[in-house]
């Protein structure tokens, strides 16, 4: 019995560092946005293109570019291409 109270306040112990620890490390919001961006929620949707990332793309932005970011989450790609 002693093992099994032992084992349960390990276990309550673990599950509540783990999860203020995860509070920690999602205070800044989501990873892909800007600064200026909505962050109150997990189903927040950024505005689209370049200027809304938090990182610059590494490469020229192209129309086929923005034409995808702005379909997003959409399942159909866009079609002006």
């Amino acid at each position: 019995m002693r093992m099994i109270l032992t084992m349960l306040a390990v276990g309550g112990a673990a599950y509540a560092l783990s999860r203020k620890l995860g509070e920690r490390s999602n205070a800044h919001g989501n990873a892909a946005y800007a600064g200026n961006q909505p962050r109150q929620s997990h189903d927040d949707v950024r505005d689209s293109g370049p200027e809304a990332m938090r990182d610059s793309p590494g490469r020229k932005w192209t129309g086929v570019d923005e034409a995808s970011d702005q379909s997003f989450p959409a399942s159909d790609p866009p079609g002006n291409y």
